[in-house]
């Protein structure tokens, strides 16, 4: 059985699809970073 064959008889469970827009998450993501540094800076964590 080659990797192939094995990665394709996997059954989805709903995680995240390949085939979205790549910009959404990056975007989503730098944006994550920027209010949990603006929360550690209002806290005067840092």
């Amino acid at each position: 059985m080659s990797a192939h064959t094995a990665t394709a008889a996997r059954v989805r469970t709903g995680g995240p699809k390949d085939d979205g827009p790549k910009i959404v998450e990056h975007v989503m993501g730098w944006t994550l970073v920027v209010v949990i540094a603006m929360l550690v800076v209002q806290l005067g964590l840092l």
